[in-house]
């Protein structure tokens, strides 16, 4: 595999393991129509590609990924259609990382909100820096947590404790969503990627084939989990998307300034 046709992800190799990184540092990696159409394929090519066996998902720059970006929201907005195009690629995507035969380590250099919240929930094992915050904030732009986040909250941490973060959209630290088991581990921002590095390669010298059997094996309930949630959720947020409450979202967000709620 080549991995040349990809505009908004950077990817490099070092001998067995592939980092895929989202690469829009000046918009702290907030996704866009070019980003999501990428992420909807590139997991499936790294299942195509026999001559890896560990993954890594990262961002540039000092965010992991902000979320949906502002104005291609917007956009979305104005022509709902597009929502059918961005279900059928997030469906791709979520359900590329769940069924890749690679482990998909995500590592967590800064903010991880929205959408890149549940890009990193869905990686099999997930540092984080100790400066990285994690919060799934649809609520707060007028949008059902309809990417997966419904499904993926609940199955790590609880339906109290996920009921609480997606309703409120409030940021975890990483510290804490480690103590709470939402990620695995926060390490000091300077030892990131040497962790990072050193536990790709534990699982690279590893017995591989079972290593990725066992993927398949912890993932299968999930797999289920998430066909039976993304339907219904991914519907509910294209229905969200043609709401007051939602162009308020967005729009407040863009001017820097709290929403004004109607519930309409």
């Amino acid at each position: 595999m080549n991995y040349q046709d990809y505009e908004s992800l950077q990817i490099s190799r070092r001998d067995r393991v592939l980092t895929i990184a989202l690469n829009r540092p000046e918009k702290l990696n907030a996704i866009d129509g070019v980003l999501h159409e990428e992420l909807s394929r590139v997991f499936d090519e790294l299942n195509r590609d026999r001559e890896i066996d560990v993954a890594v998902l990262t961002g540039t720059g000092r965010a992991f990924c902000a979320g949906g970006d502002a104005d291609w929201l917007d956009t979305l907005i104005q022509d709902p259609l597009g929502w059918e195009k961005l279900s059928e690629e997030n469906r791709r995507t979520m359900n590329g990382i769940l069924e890749c035969r690679q482990p998909v380590i995500a590592k967590l250099n800064g903010v991880a909100a929205g959408l890149g919240a549940t890009l990193a929930l869905f990686c099999d094992v997930i540092f984080a820096s100790d400066k990285a915050r994690i919060g799934d904030p649809h609520v707060k732009i007028g949008l059902v947590a309809g990417d997966g986040g419904s499904a993926i909250w609940p199955y790590l941490i609880g339906f109290a404790r996920a009921r609480e973060y997606l309703y409120t959209g409030e940021f975890i630290p990483a510290t804490r969503a480690a103590d709470m088991g939402l990620i695995n581990r926060c390490v000091p921002h300077d030892e990131l990627d040497a962790t990072v590095d050193a536990f790709a390669d534990q699982l690279a010298a590893g017995a591989i084939r079972a290593i990725q059997w066992t993927k398949q094996a912890v993932n299968a309930p999930l797999r289920a989990l998430v066909a039976s949630n993304m339907e219904l959720s991914l519907s509910l947020e294209a229905k969200s998307n043609l709401t007051h409450d939602h162009q308020e979202g967005i729009n407040a967000l863009r001017e820097k300034r709290p929403a004004k709620f109607i519930g309409r």
